[in-house]
This record gives structure tokens, sequence and C-alpha cells, in this order.
């Protein structure tokens, strides 16, 4: 069970109601152990999705609403090993891009699950997160916070290493992201067909629509579900007739020099992403579980330089490739 550690930035003590102000503070920051191993009813079916499946070896802590603000006014919800720095490590970035109308709470366990490995992830609280703009923000807030001396993160941080990965709406955020700068890696997960995004407003005159030709630097991973007609693995006729409708579209787009994979976890729907851990409030198959090992591989490679991890994702012998969880594989990535 989470219990109060400590409190967000300091407050005036000079008034009972800075006094108050910090009470409130208190509430919002919780410690807890890793999370809770996922249920025996799913197994891990290879090695290296077995190592990375279980939480990893941080305590993790949370602090839901402190830190404020993106460009159009949105605070953050940040996941956070609790002993931050322990040992001289510097723990690298990952910013989270909700799905339409979502919020960052409805993927806590998946989000606290990477802090657990070490990671900072912080998630800004906005519904529409297609242009990556708010996800750029949360970057740039905490490189703000690792040179600020009064920050529970000063000096914590590897602001070198920053990575973006969105669910949905999330997804072409992340992407969005990537082509824009300020992270190196993205992760899409159910990303949707292009004739979806058209749908969506835009932001700051922005459209969340994405462009694989402007990603020119950094890595890609693209995983969807198989039985998600939101975001396909495939499509019956070419990009040239019908444009990007599928996973396969958006990969072959980008250019062929970039690290880059993709596959589609077999039975999965567009919202097993938001299993806590299982699918109890969300219409979903089976929940976040097997989306766990292979994402915090992909992030421990790119951005902690775990060479052990890359052996998930290499072209032709990547254990991601072979996995019987998952189909539609595929992958450019070499030693």
């Amino acid at each position: 069970m989470n219990r109060t550690v400590r409190s967000g930035p300091e407050l005036p003590r000079t008034t009972t109601r800075a006094a108050l102000a910090s009470i409130a503070l208190l509430a919002c920051v919780s410690i807890a152990a890793p999370p809770v191993a996922a249920a025996p009813s799913y197994q891990p079916a290879a090695q290296l999705e077995a190592a990375y499946y279980p939480p990893g070896p941080w305590a993790v802590a949370e602090r839901t609403g402190l830190d404020c603000c993106t460009a159009t006014g949105d605070s953050y919800d940040i996941w956070y090993p609790a002993d931050l720095g322990a040992g001289g490590v510097a723990h690298p970035i990952i910013t989270w891009g909700n799905g339409t109308s979502a919020h960052p709470r409805e993927y806590a366990y998946l989000l606290a699950h990477l802090a657990s490995w070490g990671f900072v992830v912080i998630a800004a609280d906005r519904t529409d997160t297609g242009t990556g703009g708010q996800m750029l923000d949360a970057v740039e807030y905490l490189t703000r916070q690792h040179s600020n001396p009064d920050s529970i993160f000063a000096g914590k941080l590897d602001t070198r290493s920053a990575g973006a990965m969105g669910h949905s709406q999330g997804g072409l955020g992340a992407f969005n992201a990537l082509a824009r700068g300020g992270v190196s890696t993205a992760v899409t997960l159910e990303m949707p067909l292009s004739a979806a995004c058209t749908t969506l407003p835009l932001v700051d005159g922005r459209s969340a629509c994405i462009d694989p030709a402007a990603v020119t630097t950094g890595s890609v991973l693209l995983l969807n579900g198989s039985a998600d007609g939101i975001s396909p693995a495939t499509q019956p006729l070419p990009p040239a007739l019908i444009g990007m409708q599928s996973m396969q579209a958006y990969y072959d787009a980008l250019p062929a020099g970039l690290p880059k994979a993709r596959a589609a976890l077999v039975g999965a729907q567009h919202n097993d992403i938001q299993g806590q851990p299982d699918c109890t409030n969300y219409s979903c198959t089976e929940g976040v579980y097997r989306y766990l090992g292979y994402l915090t591989a992909w992030f421990m490679d790119r951005l902690r330089g775990d060479q052990a991890a890359r052996q998930a994702f290499l072209a032709d012998t990547g254990e991601l490739l072979h996995n019987p969880h998952w189909s539609d594989q595929a992958s450019t990535i070499t030693r």
C-alpha cells in the first residue's frame, strides 16, 4: 500500500494558509514497492521477455498534480525511483502520451513498471497529445528540474537519454516528438491509421498526423494488437492507392537505415495497454501483461545501453520476431 514520504516543492511557512498547502501537497506524493508482479496466468514465452517482465529493482514513488505546466497549462504526473540517484545512477526520461480522452492514471501500472526499472516517467495530464508538443514540454520540464538545486530531481537525471511513448493518439504524439527533436526513440502503441488521424482537431495549429519521412534520427518501435481495427498491422491495398492505413505502411515509410521494429500482439484490442494490469475496467482481451517485457527491454536498450535487451529486437534472430504471442514482426536493428 502506498504511503506518503515527502512533499513537493517547498512553500513559505509564514502563514497558516501556507502550512495547510504543504499538508495538501504531502497527500500527492507516495512511495511503494515495485509494482506487484503480474499474475501467473500469463507466462512469458521467451527468455528475454521473461527477464524484463517482472518489476525491476527500484521502489517507485509517484507525484500527482504537483508539477506544472505544459505550454497549454497542463500539469504532470511523474513516476520515478524512490531512491533517486542511488549508487550514482542517472535516470533516463520517458515522456508519455495519453490516448484520446484518457488520463495518466489509466496507464499507472505500465508507467510504474517502467519506473521500477530505473526510468523517470512523466505524463502530461492532457487528453489530446497527438502533436507531441506537451510530451516535449515534459522533457524540458524535467531537464529544468535536473538543474534546479531545490528539486528532488536535481543532478539525478540523464537528460541526454529521453524517449517518448504513447497510446493511440499518444502514439502519434510519440512519433511527432521524435520528428521534432528532443527525444532519441519513440514507441507507438496502437497508433491509429492515417484515416483516423485526420479526424483529430488541430492543437496549437498543428496536426497530429505523422510524416515518417520527417524522422531522420533516433529509433522507432511500432506495436499494435492484432484485434485492433483502429491500428491494423497490414492493409489490403498499397499506400500509393489508399495511404498509410497500417503499421506496416508507417514502418515502410520510415527511412530504410533507421533502427526500427514492429510487431502485433496476437489477440490484443485497442485498450489492452490500459490494463491495471487486467481488463476489469476496460474493454480489452487480457490487459497490459504481454506488453511489459518488450517495452521494458526496448527502453533498457535504447536509453540505458543494455546490450542483452537489444538481442530481443535484432533483425532475423531477435526474440520478438519469433515469439508466438506476436505476429507481423519486422526489424532493421543490427548489433
